[in-house]
């Protein structure tokens, strides 16, 4: 069965002490959640543009990077299902990254798409794909398998017929390069997500999972703004995505939602979710 997992963006919030950590990873294993997902830039000391960024994004890290990972991950048993690194950083020095992915025991590090990209651009695709073959060729001799996570703008068309994604999958090798699918951003782009994840099959390694709804309480008006929900209060059709991913065999599903919580709060959210992770994951 594949790991349940909670993304370390959900929970920059609250785990800025030790004491905090811990008592947020005991409620998170409580309600079910065996592993986490860890983001390079939240437990390194990084410049605080990273910071800033990430806060106007709507995607605090708060104090995370002054915490002892590697001790609260051996003490309280969590599974680490992958590091998330930048391309850069691992075509620059990936003896490193390679080393930060065996400090955690994963054999997965993933890289969240581009900053400040033109993925409607044919040429620059190619381009990244060619630079993620090298990567994962990189990370291969290493032991570590290289995965690509999707946001919404891989799903710009890069000619009539074609998306950015489409390029990746084509033009990646699946020697070095696989994929941590999130099901969220082509469903918010309008793309027919399910015959997507069905074409990823065994490429799809990691699920990233969340949910898209409105909340709103009492009358409202004609059109509403969609955003992230728990795991079955919006409208996808997440048990038929989750039982694509089980067939496809990933290693884990990982939640992720980074804002719109209920009652504002992290844990809250995670725990509502946690209910449709038990009962179909």
């Amino acid at each position: 069965m594949p790991v349940k997992a909670i993304q370390m963006i959900q929970l920059g919030t609250v785990m800025g002490s030790e004491q905090k950590a811990r008592e947020t990873i005991r409620l998170m294993k409580e309600s079910g959640y065996e592993g986490i997902e860890i983001n390079g830039f939240m437990i390194k000391k990084m410049p605080p543009i990273v910071k800033i960024l990430t806060t106007l994004a709507g995607m605090p890290i708060g104090k995370t990077a002054k915490l002892d990972w590697h001790r609260l991950i051996d003490e309280t048993g969590l599974k680490v299902v992958s590091v998330h690194e930048d391309l850069g950083s691992i075509l620059r020095v990936p003896e490193e990254i390679i080393a930060e992915a065996e400090s955690f025991h994963t054999g997965y590090v993933v890289i969240t798409g581009m900053h400040r990209f033109d993925y409607s651009d044919k040429a620059a695709v190619l381009d990244l794909a060619e630079r993620l073959n090298k990567a994962g060729k990189l990370m291969k001799e290493g032991g570590i398998s290289l995965l690509y996570h999707n946001h919404n703008c891989e799903f710009r068309k890069v000619d009539p017929e074609t998306t950015a994604y489409d390029l990746l999958i084509e033009k990646t090798d699946p020697q070095y390069v696989n994929f941590e699918f999130d099901s969220y951003w082509p469903t918010e782009a309008g793309v027919d997500t399910i015959p997507l994840m069905r074409r990823l099959g065994k490429r799809m390694k990691l699920y990233h999972i969340n949910d898209r709804g409105t909340r709103v309480s009492g009358p409202a008006g004609q059109i509403l703004k969609s955003d992230s929900m728990e795991l079955g209060y919006g409208n996808m059709n997440l048990k038929e995505m989750v039982k694509i991913a089980k067939e496809n065999g990933v290693d884990a599903v990982v939640l992720e939602s980074h804002k719109n919580w209920a009652d504002k709060s992290p844990v809250k959210s995670f725990q509502l979710s946690a209910e449709f992770m038990n009962q179909y994951v």
